[in-house]
């Protein structure tokens, strides 16, 4: 069997997004100038990156809503965004997840305050590889699925068993964590870790995962490469890709490294940061899918995180592949 696809499992969530005046204190009142709804959590922004992009092969996705009006508005937006539901499952004993996302104008940084919802209740029984030929699966957000982050007595997680699965059904699995304080956060973590085939996450997740403090101006690129290779010692099989502001790492199993400044924007160009991450991993993923060389993924990726800051919401700024490339032509990278 010839496998083609992405499929992606996880976090299905709607985003309430809120552009707010300034972040403010402790109190005091800020005010809302827009606000909209869209998708959000990784595997589902992946996704509906991906087909914004035009990937041009199978989008489906694994996950756990309410049967509520919330769960019924993600249903028909994947449908509507030609994405593969089968595996989307519904249930009555919690409500869809949500999110709501303020973000300032101007800047674009974004504070989440979040309701776990059915995403808490998905587990083991929700996936079923026999029924997908896909290509590529990527989980997420590992530290905010609660069922699939639990710690089993072997030290394994519920995460881990899947993602074991995933390869043993003949897919190449990928992993992203989110930004958290979760208290068992480097034992999840690496539970998962031998069962990812490229591990994507950012310089705040990499640090929590190691134990080393990743979050200096201007990023240490010593460090950043010194935690990728933490992250492959412990278990990840082919890349670990560390994105952050300035740009992204990839550390390959055989020890090459590969770095990739971002794009040079403009002022002002900001209108939003949520999703620039999952845009980045869906404009990575799309050129693994392809199998470009991974400085070409690399490009692509940068630059689908950049047609993202164009809008508040994760997904609406993405454009075709072509267009993505073209956008690093009009503005250029970093020095």
């Amino acid at each position: 069997m010839t496998r083609t696809g992405i499929l992606a499992g996880g976090n299905f969530i709607i985003d309430h997004v809120k552009v707010i005046d300034a972040w403010p204190e402790q109190d005091m009142v800020a005010f809302i100038q827009s606000e909209m709804s869209s998708n959000g959590g990784g595997p589902y922004n992946v996704l509906k990156d991906l087909a914004a992009m035009g990937c041009g092969y199978p989008l489906a996705a694994i996950g756990l809503v309410g049967t509520d009006l919330n769960g019924e508005w993600i249903l028909r937006d994947c449908e509507a965004a030609g994405i593969d539901i089968a595996q989307l499952h519904q249930t009555d004993k919690a409500p869809t997840s949500y999110t709501d996302a303020m973000t300032v104008r101007g800047s674009g940084r974004r504070t989440f305050f979040h309701q776990l919802g059915a995403n808490a209740l998905l587990g083991e029984e929700h996936f079923d590889f026999s029924r997908t030929q896909a290509k590529i699966f990527h989980l997420g957000y590992l530290m905010l699925l609660s069922e699939m982050d639990r710690l089993l007595e072997d030290g394994r997680t519920i995460a881990s068993r899947v993602l074991e699965a995933a390869q043993k059904a003949g897919l190449m699995t990928s992993v992203d964590l989110v930004s958290s304080t979760h208290a068992e956060f480097r034992q999840i973590a690496a539970a998962a870790l031998p069962f990812a085939d490229c591990l994507i996450l950012n310089e705040i997740e990499a640090g929590s995962a190691t134990g080393l403090d990743l979050r200096s101006a201007p990023v240490d690129l010593e460090r950043i490469h010194i935690a990728a290779q933490a992250l492959l010692d412990a278990g990840v099989k082919r890349e670990v890709v560390i994105h952050f502001e300035a740009g992204a790492m990839v550390v390959e199993k055989d020890g090459t490294v590969h770095h990739q400044t971002s794009l040079n924007l403009p002022q002002g160009f900001i209108a939003g940061a949520t999703g620039a991450g999952d845009a980045f991993a869906a404009g990575y993923l799309h050129g693994t899918h392809e199998n470009w060389p991974v400085a070409e993924r690399l490009r692509l990726g940068v630059c689908s995180a950049a047609m993202c800051l164009r809008h508040p919401t994760p997904s609406q700024g993405l454009g075709p592949v072509a267009e993505c490339l073209k956008f690093a032509e009009e503005l250029g990278f970093r020095d």
